[in-house]
């Protein structure tokens, strides 16, 4: 029988030459075969030559989304990553504590370690670095972000003084899908009021025409031609003379409220000609700067 091709990141040659623990190299060293085939253990979230041992409950995994994922139906509990401390050789079957070579075979179990995290990637390309003050290993290369210590995470560089500061913004979940968005793999946007969320929660919600925060309601585009075009619609649509009378809006976008005429397509902000307003009652004072409490929000939210 002719022997199987090897995988992607998965299977490779078992005669390499490696550095063995007494600092010692042998011409070629020799991995004994095990039972168990390694493309059977192929993991979807790395690429790595060893598993992990669970500190919770024991049970030998991939990786630690390995194990959450295959316990989320049943008895629900997660693995905190740092508190790993066994490995499994995926060429000899070693248990071991957690180092980057196997103390049996030699074999370098991860091009990329990180002993805080306990974590092994061999696609270096991802850009791995850890993070001290998130205190978890993240991807696309140290230069390219910046840790803000207000939000409590990492952002890109070009959001340096570029972004609204929320404290412990990322610490929370996604206001779409609810996953927690500190350590998610899934790619985050920082919006223009400072919260977040997943980068295609943000997509499939603009594809729902809904264009403002989930959070704070503030508006999440640019919408300044959209604005454009509600001038031109409503100056081109006539109230009749019973609906011509004031009202009282709250703009979502800069917190204010203003007296305009009604319309049934949308009130403008006065202040920042944002048409992101809801009805309000009359303010107190009249000044236009305090905060009143509100109606329900008017359908011209966009």
């Amino acid at each position: 029988m002719a022997a199987a091709s090897p995988c992607s990141g998965c299977c490779f040659s078992r005669r390499r030459l490696l550095p063995l623990p007494n600092n010692k190299r042998t011409p070629f060293l020799t991995v004994p075969f095990t039972n168990r085939p390694l493309c059977a253990i192929k993991c979807e979230h790395y690429r790595r030559r060893c598993k992990i041992v669970a500190p919770c409950c024991g049970e030998v995994f991939a990786c630690r989304h390995c194990h959450n994922d295959a316990t989320a139906s049943g008895d629900r509990h997660t693995i905190c990553r740092q508190d790993v401390e066994k490995v499994v050789c995926l060429l000899c079957d070693t248990e071991q504590p957690v180092s980057q070579v196997c103390i049996n075979c030699g074999v370098n179990m991860g091009e990329y370690f990180c002993d805080v995290c306990k974590f092994y990637d061999d696609d270096t390309e991802k850009g791995q670095f850890h993070c001290y003050d998130c205190g978890i290993c993240r991807v696309g290369g140290k230069e390219n972000y910046f840790h803000c210590a207000k939000c409590g995470s990492c952002y890109a560089v070009a959001l340096r003084d570029n972004h609204q500061c929320v404290e412990n913004s990322m610490r929370q979940n996604c206001p779409i899908c609810y996953e927690y968005l500190f350590d998610s793999l899934k790619g985050t946007r920082v919006l223009d009021c400072g919260h977040t969320m997943h980068m295609e929660c943000f997509s499939e919600m603009v594809e729902h025409n809904k264009y403002t925060c989930p959070i704070c309601s503030k508006t999440a585009l640019d919408m300044t031609h959209h604005w454009a075009l509600l001038d031109q619609e409503i100056e081109a649509t006539i109230m009749p003379p019973v609906y011509r009378y004031k009202v009282w809006v709250l703009c979502n976008d800069c917190n204010k409220v203003s007296e305009v005429d009604f319309h049934v397509i949308g009130h403008k902000c006065s202040h920042c000609n944002s048409y992101n307003t809801r009805s309000t009652s009359r303010p107190a004072d009249l000044s236009g700067s305090s905060s009143p409490s509100t109606s329900d929000s008017s359908e011209n939210n966009p």
